[in-house]
C-alpha cells in the first residue's frame, strides 16, 4: 500500500497524514495502531522537513509505501518521498495549488451527484412504502367485505 497526501501546506502535513492513513486502513487496522504509526511517520517527516529547510508556508507532497503485518503498520522509510514547492517558486506553487483546487472541485461535484442519487432513492423508497400501505389497506378492506 502507499500513503500519498496530495499537495498540502507544510504547516498542515501531520493532520493530512493521519486522515489519509485512517482512510486507507479503515477496518484493516486498530485505530490506536493508526494513531501510533501516523505519529511515528510524522516525526520522521518533521525531521526531513527540517533537514530540507522547509518553511510552514511551503507546499509539499508526501508519498511513502507501507505494509500491514500482524495488525501493525510498517513504513518503508527508504522510499519516503517529499516533494517541496517553495513559496518563492510561485509558478510551481500556483500549479500545484491549481491541481489541488481542481481535484477538490471534482470531488465536490461527484459528492453532489451521489447526494442527488441518494435523495432520488429516498423519494422512490417513500413512494414504494406509500404504495405498499395503500395495497395493505385495499387488501384489508377486501377481506372485511368478503367476511360480511
Amino acid at each position: 500500500m502507499r500513503l500519498s497526501t496530495g499537495f498540502v501546506r507544510a504547516s498542515g502535513y501531520a493532520h493530512k497524514v493521519r486522515r489519509v492513513l485512517f482512510a486507507l486502513t479503515r477496518k484493516k487496522v486498530d485505530p490506536r495502531e493508526v494513531v501510533r504509526a501516523a505519529g511515528e511517520l510524522n516525526q520522521r517527516i518533521f525531521e526531513r522537513l527540517q533537514e530540507l529547510g522547509v518553511e510552514k508556508s511551503d507546499v509539499i507532497r508526501i508519498t511513502v509505501p507501507f505494509r500491514i503485518e500482524g495488525g501493525s503498520i510498517r513504513w518503508d522509510y527508504e522510499a519516503l518521498n517529499i516533494e517541496v514547492y517553495r513559496k518563492d517558486e510561485e509558478k510551481r506553487l500556483a500549479k500545484a495549488m491549481e491541481e489541488v483546487e481542481e481535484r477538490e472541485r471534482e470531488l465536490e461535484e461527484k459528492i453532489k451527484a451521489i447526494e442527488e442519487v441518494a435523495l432520488s432513492l429516498k423519494r422512490l423508497s417513500d413512494e414504494l412504502i406509500e404504495k405498499i400501505e395503500e395495497l395493505k389497506q385495499e387488501h384489508t378492506s377486501l377481506k372485511l367485505r368478503a367476511e360480511e
